[in-house]
């Protein structure tokens, strides 16, 4: 049996499928849409509008890049505010004209320099999942690689969120934990048990709605893992399209509430 800490190491494969090579095989008709309106265009988090089996959605996720130069580009997937008010203003447009959201989650976390944080890093966030918790628009969410902290929950707050079997999703990264609490990085696999941030644990405990079964990984055979995904969003868009938006935006915040109530980690 495979430990937490496999999945760590799994999450963060060099050639685990990126944000963008999901849109490429699970949508047609990606048209990016850019900047946030007041500042500039963050490259870590891609957001425009597609089809999902012919079905017009809003596709946002963070993209970390492949390459040294693509990873500079993106900057790995780590987004400054002007990334998440791009996010605010592209779920904003999706619900003026009643289009679901679809979120794709993978990142280390938000970008903690200082530029970042005198440009209003912690508002954004804080406004983006607000933004979210509200939508009257179905909205899925799906971490596919890290789902690091605010980052993460800043595009992670959904009628339905799934994890790949191999991805993580937590508050502080092992190693940002072990340093804590053990006073050295060494310990990171022990702190990523105690964090519970493996998808079985995620799931057992309540917080996400489904699993995506990789096998030997996503990395490994990628076209299984993209078609079961597909199958589910679809599955999932399904059962909550036709809810009453007020019901379902009611729902999704008390979910979002209940976290903290219902969650104690050992660490």
């Amino acid at each position: 049996m495979s430990s937490v800490w496999d999945s760590v190491q799994l999450a963060r494969h060099a050639k685990r499928p990126l944000f963008m090579d999901y849109v490429n095989e699970l949508f047609t008709e990606f048209d990016a849409l850019h900047g946030d309106r007041a500042y500039a265009d963050d490259k870590a988090i891609v957001g425009g509008l597609a089809r999902l089996d012919g079905m017009p959605v809003m596709v946002i996720g963070q993209h970390r890049g492949r390459s040294t130069r693509e990873r500079i580009a993106h900057n790995f997937g780590m987004a400054n505010p002007e990334g998440y008010r791009k996010v605010i203003r592209l779920v904003k447009m999706a619900e003026r004209f009643n289009i679901p959201v679809m979120t794709f989650v993978d990142t280390q976390g938000a970008y903690p320099g200082v530029g970042a944080e005198e440009r209003g890093q912690a508002q954004a966030i804080a406004e983006s999942i607000a933004v979210f918790s509200s939508l009257k628009v179905p909205v899925i969410v799906t971490i596919i690689g890290e789902g690091g902290s605010g980052g993460a929950l800043a595009i992670g707050v959904g009628d339905r969120v799934n994890m790949l079997e191999n991805s993580i999703y937590s508050v502080i990264s092992p190693e940002g934990c072990a340093s804590i609490l053990w006073r050295t990085a060494e310990k990171a696999p022990d702190a990523s048990e105690a964090l519970k941030l493996n998808a079985s644990s995620l799931y057992q405990l309540g917080l996400i709605d489904a699993i995506i079964e990789e096998g030997e990984g996503a990395h490994v055979h990628p076209q299984p893992v993209m078609n079961s995904l597909k199958a589910l969003l679809l599955e999932q868009m399904g059962d909550i399209k036709d809810m009453d938006a007020d019901e379902r935006c009611e729902q999704r915040y008390e979910k979002l509430k209940s976290f903290n109530s219902e969650v104690t980690l050992p660490c």
